[in-house]
C-alpha cells in the first residue's frame, strides 16, 4: 500500500483530497490540526508520532524532523542498497507528500508581536517539501491546493510520470524559495531598514507575453500579492510587454488624483495628454488636445467607467489600449469592429493602484533597489511660497496636477497645465531648458495657448532661463523643488515677471 503524508496550514479541500487518496489505495499519515480535521471527517489516518516513534515536542516545534519521516521520503527506490537499509532500519516509504507552510505572510500583516511572528516560521514543512522534491523520481510533492485535482487525475489515469512529478518538484522549490525570501525580507525590513545584505524580489507568473520589447525577446508578466489576478481583466485583445509598461505609466498618473475624473494618454511610457474635468468625456477631449498626433496608437487610462458616449468619442481615432475602472458592455460593443484595439478593466469604479512600497531597476550586472517614490497628499499644498505673488485657487490646482504628472514623467521634464488639463510637456531631455523649449514648441505646433498655465518641474531649475522662457509664453505660476545655488536668481526672475513661484523642497527624479 502506498502512503501519503498530509500536513497543511491551508486546509482548503484537504478532506476531499484525503478521501480520494484513500479511495485510490493510499494510507494517510498526518500531523496536528490536519490529523484532527481528517479524523473528524471520518478519514482513517495515522498520527505522525506513530511513524516517528517519538512524541511531538517543544510546543510543536519538532514533530516531523525525524529519520522515519525523511528516510521514508528520501530513500531511493531504484537503488537496492537504499531499499535494504530502509528495511533494516524499519523505514517505510512515503510516496506522496502534501504540505503547505505556516501562514507567515498573514501573521506579519496581522500583528507586530515578534514572538508570534517567530513561531509562525515553518521548519518541518519546508524540510519535508525539499526532501520530497529532491526525490521527485519516486515521490509526488504537492504544495498548492489548486493542484489536488491534477494530482488525483495523474494517479487515477496512470499519468503519474516523471515529467509530471518534475513539474511539481519545480513548483515546490519555488514555494520554499518564496517563503524563505519573504522571511528574510521581513527581517531586513524590521531590523535593517529594508536594505539587507541580500534582497529578494519574488513574483508569481500571470502570463507569457507574445514576446518582450521586441520580437526576438521572450517576455512574461509576474505579479506581487495577486495584484493582477485580483484586479486586472482582459476584455478584448492580448496585453503585450510594451502595452503593460505603458499601462503602468498611464494608470499611475490617472489614479494619482483620488476619485477625480482623470484621463491620461501615454505613448512609449510618457504622458502626451492629461486632464481632469467634471465628466470623463470632457476630460478625454481635453487630454487629447495636448498631442493628438502622439495619442494615435496610444494607451488611455480612464479613472472611472468608459460608457457608450465616451467609447464613441474614443473610437474617432486609433487607440491601441484602453484601461479603465470599468468598461460597460455597450462601450465594448462600440469597439467591437476595431480588431486591433485592446480593452482592459479593474472591475471597480476607479483604477486600482498596488501602491508598492519599493521600487527596483535592472542595471548591467545587478539591480538598484529603493523605497518607492510618491508625492505626498499635502506636498503641493504645503509648498513654500518664495515669490511676492501668490497663486490663485485654480493655479494651485493646476500646479498640483502638473507637479504630480511631472513626478511620474521621465526626467528631465517640465509639465504645463491650464484649467486642469496638460497643454504642454517636455520629457526625457538631457537639459531642463531643452525640455521647456520642446514643450512650448509642441504646444505652439498644436495651436495651444499656454497663457495662464502652471508650470511644474520635478527637479530645480539651475538657471533663470527656463523661468524667462515660461514667462514669455504666458505662464503665471511655477512649482519646483528648489535647492539650486542660483535659487535667488530664479526667484528674482519670477518676481520680475509677476509670476507665483513655489518650492516643494522635494525632488522627484524618474530615470
Amino acid at each position: 500500500m502506498k502512503r501519503a503524508l498530509l500536513s497543511v496550514s491551508d486546509k482548503s479541500n484537504i478532506v476531499e483530497f484525503a478521501k480520494s487518496l484513500v479511495n485510490n489505495g493510499f494510507e494517510i499519515i498526518s500531523t496536528g490540526g490536519t490529523y484532527k480535521i481528517l479524523v473528524e471527517n471520518g478519514i482513517k489516518a495515522i498520527e505522525i508520532d506513530e511513524v516517528t516513534k517519538f512524541p511531538e515536542c517543544f510546543e510543536g516545534r519538532v514533530k516531523t524532523l525525524n529519520p522515519y519521516v525523511h528516510g521514508g521520503i528520501l530513500h531511493r527506490r531504484d537503488k537496492q542498497s537504499h531499499l535494504d537499509q530502509a528495511k533494516e532500519l524499519g523505514v517505510e516509504a512515503i510516496d506522496l507528500v502534501c504540505v503547505n507552510l505556516y501562514p507567515f505572510k498573514a501573521t506579519i500583516e496581522r500583528t507586530d508581536d515578534f514572538e508570534e511572528i517567530i513561531e509562525n516560521i515553518d521548519i518541518g514543512g519546508p524540510a519535508m517539501v525539499r526532501s520530497a522534491a529532491k526525490n521527485f523520481d519516486s515521490v509526488i510533492i504537492v504544495t498548492d491546493p489548486s493542484d489536488y485535482s491534477l494530482v488525483l487525475n495523474a494517479i487515477q489515469n496512470d499519468s503519474n510520470t516523471v515529467e509530471f512529478r518534475r513539474s511539481l518538484m519545480i513548483k515546490a522549490y519555488e514555494h520554499t524559495a518564496a517563503y524563505d525570501s519573504m522571511i528574510a525580507n521581513y527581517m531586513n525590513s524590521r531590523f535593517n531598514n529594508g536594505m539587507g545584505e541580500k534582497q529578494f524580489i519574488v513574483g508569481n507568473k500571470v502570463m507569457d507575453t507574445r514576446y518582450g520589447e521586441n520580437p526576438h525577446q521572450k517576455g512574461a508578466l509576474y505579479e506581487f500579492d495577486k495584484y493582477f489576478s485580483k484586479n486586472f481583466t482582459t476584455l478584448k485583445g492580448e496585453a503585450s510587454f510594451n502595452n503593460l509598461t505603458d499601462i503602468n505609466g498611464a494608470v499611475k498618473i490617472a489614479a494619482a488624483f483620488g476619485d477625480d475624473n482623470a484621463v491620461c494618454i501615454v505613448k512609449h511610457g510618457n504622458p502626451c495628454g492629461f486632464a481632469i474635468k467634471d465628466d470623463l468625456v470632457e476630460a478625454y477631449t481635453e487630454a487629447l488636445k495636448c498631442d493628438p498626433v502622439s495619442a494615435f496608437g496610444g494607451v488611455v487610462a480612464v479613472n472611472g467607467t468608459v460608457d457608450k458616449a465616451l467609447a464613441e468619442k474614443m473610437n474617432e481615432i486609433f487607440l491601441e489600449v484602453i484601461i479603465a475602472g470599468r468598461i460597460t458592455a455597450e462601450a465594448q460593443a462600440v469597439f467591437e469592429s476595431k480588431k486591433r484595439i485592446k480593452l482592459f478593466e479593474y472591475g471597480s469604479d476607479k483604477l486600482v493602484l498596488a501602491n508598492d512600497t519599493h521600487d527596483f531597476k535592472h542595471i548591467d550586472g545587478g539591480f538598484v533597489f529603493q523605497d518607492a517614490d510618491y508625492v505626498k497628499e499635502d506636498e503641493v499644498k504645503n509648498s513654500k511660497l518664495v515669490s511676492a505673488k501668490a497663486a490663485s485657487a485654480q493655479e494651485m490646482k493646476d500646479m498640483e496636477i502638473a507637479y504630480k504628472v511631472a513626478s511620474l514623467t521621465k526626467s528631465n521634464c517640465v509639465v504645463y497645465v491650464k484649467n486642469s488639463a496638460m497643454v504642454a510637456v517636455g520629457m526625457g531631455m538631457t537639459s531642463r531648458v531643452d525640455a521647456s523649449q520642446c514643450a512650448l514648441k509642441k504646444a505652439k505646433d498644436m495651436g495651444l495657448d499656454v497663457t495662464g498655465a502652471a508650470l511644474a518641474s520635478e527637479a530645480f531649475f539651475p538657471f533663470r532661463d527656463s523661468i524667462d522662457a515660461a514667462a514669455a509664453a504666458g505662464v503665471k505660476s511655477v512649482i519646483e523643488p528648489g535647492g539650486s545655488i542660483r535659487d535667488d536668481e530664479v526667484i528674482a526672475a519670477a518676481n520680475e515677471h509677476g509670476m507665483a513661484l513655489y518650492f516643494s523642497e522635494t525632488r522627484h527624479f524618474l530615470h
